[in-house]
């Protein structure tokens, strides 16, 4: 049970230090966070879309953030290393947040949702699933929902091949939450197919070099004689 409540509260106090962070970056447009144990002390690993503000000027703002985490969540001799997002418009937080940003500035959920899907689709995703949900046009709860392309629901493709998002708009109405699924271009297991030797001789020609490469028969089914015949 010791070790239960172990783990139970290295779990809550990561969800903790993300909490933190999302707020003190939120400017830089947080994407994402990793924290490693090393022998060396703690590796927290920041996805921003604008690295040079959580640098800050001559570094002071990174020192303040390794002050806090050491001091307010005890990670021992933590180590920040902050990397640029590759393609904001395909990072899911950072897109969420943006989302929740242009609802708190008076977009009407409906455009700032497909204008999100346009963006995130056209910057090369294969599908997208958004979710607005709150007080979004009166005193009753509602959920809206947009999507395009290709998506995964369940399962182990959507735990692999799909980044989740989470934010919060905060309207005179209410709190409205907003929650952006993006499914990157990979190729996934059921887009694999499996080529015969002909077909693989001819696109990897070195390994099968001095080999004699016999053709692929297809299997002939074999025909039902009904009995008595």
């Amino acid at each position: 049970m010791a070790s239960e409540r172990k783990f139970v509260a290295e779990n809550v106090r990561r969800v903790l230090l993300k909490e933190y962070l999302m707020k003190e970056v939120s400017r830089a447009g947080f994407g994402g966070l990793e924290v490693q144990r090393t022998p060396m002390g703690t590796r927290v690993a920041l996805q921003t879309e604008r690295p040079g503000l959580v640098i800050g000027r001559k570094g002071q703002t990174i020192k303040t953030l390794t002050t806090a985490i050491e001091e307010q969540f005890g990670f021992e001799n933590p180590s920040i290393e902050v990397t640029e997002v590759a393609d904001p418009n395909l990072n899911a937080q950072i897109m969420a947040e943006k989302l929740a940003f242009s609802l708190e500035r008076g977009w009407h959920f409906r455009r700032a949702g497909h204008s999100t899907v346009r963006r995130i689709m056209d910057s090369g995703a294969k599908g997208c699933h958004i979710i607005v949900a709150g007080k979004l046009t009166g005193q009753r709860h509602r959920t809206e929902k947009f999507k395009d392309g290709f998506i995964k629901f369940c399962g182990e493709p959507k735990a692999n091949f799909m980044d989740k998002g989470y934010a919060v708009a905060k309207l005179k109405m209410g709190v409205i939450g907003v929650t952006v699924e993006i499914m990157r271009n990979e190729k996934l297991p059921a887009d694999i197919t499996v080529k015969g030797k002909t077909e693989a001789a001819a696109i990897l020609p070195e390994i099968f070099a001095g080999k004699t490469v016999e053709e692929d028969v297809p299997a002939v089914e074999a025909e039902t004689v009904e009995e008595g015949q």
